[in-house]
């Protein structure tokens, strides 16, 4: 099947190891493009949330996606957020095309571009962390109880709803969070020169332009794999969102995985036994 081609994305909040993450539709996503560069801007893998107990083959895959894109050459560039805060001792670690980073500037056709996960700006995760991880388990909860509540509601022929996007809209002090985060990070950005500035962190997808008395900046937030299914495109000198559930048309139908084609299934397993490295890593840090 051929391919969108695409110069660079950016993806987000994808919580593999977690059971909110939708990573059969992320997989499939990643399947349908050829991208020259890919940023992977924090929370990737959920080392906060990770239980022995939970790693679905589905997740592995997409591990798999993104070491196929690595052995293509092409550029992968995994910015650290607070969800796998842990890898960030081992920041600036190189692997073939593969980076491992906690912030990350680029040129786009000549304008600068600043990414990063966005997470400094959380006041809770600053001084309260474990405040912070009480309210991940407790949204991971939400979010298992809003996925059989859709179930029984497609049964019923109802259109599906998100719990934690109504709670968000309901309470002022979240719609305040979200604005003072993406006004931070604009000032910010304008101070530094940037053109624009892209987040994640708070799965909330965006891309406006913010204006300030000091300048301007295309400020653009990629949301995340657990209720948006969103993307961010740039292409041809232009942003996008890319929203799964709206945007599938232009996805082909599904392949087969050919990442066989380059390694033995079983060699890559042994290689990346990734909940054995996981459940280490966390007793080590813990």
């Amino acid at each position: 099947m051929r391919k969108r081609e695409v110069d660079l994305v950016v993806i987000s909040d994808v919580h593999l190891g977690t059971y909110g993450c939708h990573s059969k539709e992320l997989l499939r996503y990643l399947k349908s493009i050829n991208p020259k560069q890919i940023i992977l801007n924090g929370d990737i893998i959920d080392i906060w949330q990770f239980s022995k107990s939970y790693w679905p083959e589905s997740h592995m895959k997409v591990l798999r996606r993104i070491m196929k894109f690595v052995s293509d050459g092409v550029p992968v560039y995994y910015l650290t957020g607070n969800h796998d805060e842990m890898l960030r001792k081992f920041a600036d670690l190189n692997l073939g095309s593969f980076r491992l980073q906690n912030k990350l500037v680029m040129k786009l056709d000549g304008e600068k571009a600043w990414f990063f996960h966005g997470d400094v700006f959380d006041v809770t995760m600053q001084h309260s962390k474990w405040l912070a991880k009480l309210g991940a388990i407790g949204y991971d909860t939400l979010i298992l109880i809003n996925s059989f509540a859709n179930w029984f509601l497609t049964k019923l022929g109802r259109e599906k709803m998100s719990f934690s996007q109504k709670i968000k809209k309901s309470f002022k002090n979240a719609v305040k969070f979200v604005n003072d985060f993406e006004t931070i990070a604009a000032e910010l950005a304008i101070d530094k020169g940037y053109s624009y500035v892209i987040c994640g962190h708070i799965h909330q997808p965006e891309m406006r332009e913010i204006v300030t008395p000091k300048g301007k900046v295309m400020y653009l937030n990629s949301g995340d794999w657990v209720e948006s299914l969103t993307a961010l495109e740039y292409n041809f000198g232009q942003w996008s969102i890319f929203n799964y559930r709206e945007d599938y048309k232009k996805m082909p139908d599904d392949e087969d995985d050919d990442f066989e084609d380059a390694f033995d299934t079983e060699d890559l397993n042994t290689m990346l036994d990734v909940r054995s490295l996981l459940i280490q890593f966390k007793l080590d840090t813990e």
